[in-house]
């Protein structure tokens, strides 16, 4: 089996590239001729053997020459079309597996991957996973940024809205262009390109069916997580935040909490544009951490929290660490409550609520001891990605369902 994985970065940016580049292992150890398609950048760790890739293009470029030049790039890429159909040309797969793609790599890649389909007459699979609601919200996450407010105004087409609100990055110039660039695919119908759109939880599976085209092609399946021995399992003595240090995943309002709590020590693991702030006498930053080096910070904790002010799909973090035993304090937004049971494998508080989540944090501080945890988390089942990926393949072949 030929596959080409497709995603705007080829190198480590967040849970996405995570995903991506463990399918694609996953792939090559199977047997499976696997290659990537996505931005050139210096960072990638990833690529094809033709040098095939679309140039660099950064959305979050400030100033004038970041709104005005070349604006139609972040509505049709037409490099991105151009290589994506020499790639496909060149390496002839039997699925093109896509993931985050807008702005950067744009629609015009499915437009290339459904006309190669069609001109070669080959039962070619294009299947996305739907990382984030971009095929019905323009910012991407159901939330309007600054306020904390989780929105849904656009579902259903209205995307006027997402201009009104400033909903990208705050920028009245790039939510127009981000609205204009959901009108113009919506008008389109790109997406019927699509033959499987996979939804990691069921809030994003809701979401998406709003749209009548995606609505029968649309599956749940959660992510996977890397197994941890029941023997290296275990708690300790701080509160753990691990993931992107970004606006929408609540980072901020988690570290002005943390200050306040001086008496419990914080630890902080991850990467992001805010990166500047995660500093405190009780905070302690350690970075981007992956694989056993992350499983040994996240074992080291007392629970660890999910903050997110964004509606999430559903997180790695929460996911890893249940896995390695230890609770989540979750944020009661998105795809997050499917996977916290309360008392069981953590807790819940109100999303965007500074107030309740001091409180719900000191709370569990003072009333749970690391050796009351014994029943936390425990026989929390996740797929592996073996598991994971006898399901996917189902999925590549014509016709097939979970």
């Amino acid at each position: 089996m030929k596959i080409l994985m497709v995603n705007k970065f080829l190198y480590p940016a967040g849970g996405a590239e995570t995903y991506l580049f463990k399918i694609g292992k996953y792939w090559k150890e199977r047997g499976a001729e696997v290659e990537y398609f996505g931005m050139r950048h210096p960072g990638n760790v990833a690529g094809n053997r033709w040098d095939l890739y679309t140039e660099p293009l950064d959305f979050h470029q400030k100033g004038l020459a970041g709104y005005l030049m070349n604006p139609l790039k972040l509505i049709y890429s037409a490099d991105a079309g151009k290589k994506m159909s020499e790639l496909l040309d060149r390496f002839a797969p039997d699925v093109v597996h896509i993931n985050n793609f807008n702005y950067q790599l744009t629609p015009s890649i499915l437009e290339a991957a459904a006309a190669y389909r069609e001109q070669k007459n080959r039962n070619m699979r294009i299947i996305y996973t739907a990382h984030d609601s971009q095929l019905v919200c323009p910012n991407h996450y159901l939330y309007r940024p600054g306020t904390g407010e989780a929105c849904e105004r656009c579902l259903g087409g209205s995307y006027v809205n997402c201009i009104r609100g400033r909903c990208i990055h705050g920028s009245a110039a790039r939510s127009c262009l981000g609205a204009m660039e959901a009108v113009y695919w919506k008008k389109r119908k790109i997406y019927s390109c699509l033959d499987v759109i996979l939804c990691p939880s069921a809030f994003m599976k809701e979401k998406l069916d709003t749209d009548p085209l995606l609505r029968t092609k649309t599956v749940v399946l959660r992510n996977f997580v890397r197994p941890v021995p029941a023997e290296e399992r275990g708690r300790g003595g701080y509160v753990l935040y691990f993931g992107r240090y970004s606006e929408e995943k609540g980072i901020r309002m988690l570290l002005d909490v943390s200050r306040e709590l001086k008496e419990i020590p914080f630890v902080f693991a991850g990467g992001g544009p805010l990166e500047e702030l995660v500093d405190g006498s009780n905070v302690r930053n350690r970075g981007f951490l992956k694989d056993r080096e992350l499983d040994e910070v996240i074992r080291g904790a007392r629970f660890t929290v999910c903050p997110s002010v964004c509606n999430e799909n559903c997180p790695f973090s929460v996911i890893e660490s249940m896995m390695n035993a230890v609770p989540v304090l979750g944020a009661r937004r998105g795809g997050i409550p499917e996977l916290i049971e309360e008392g069981r494998t953590g807790w819940l508080f109100t999303a965007g609520d500074p107030a309740d989540l001091k409180q719900t944090i000191r709370r569990i501080w003072d009333s749970t001891e690391p050796e009351e945890y014994a029943d936390f988390c425990r026989d929390v089942r996740f797929d592996t990605i073996a598991e994971y990926g006898e399901k996917l393949e189902k999925l590549y072949k014509a016709g097939g369902r979970l």
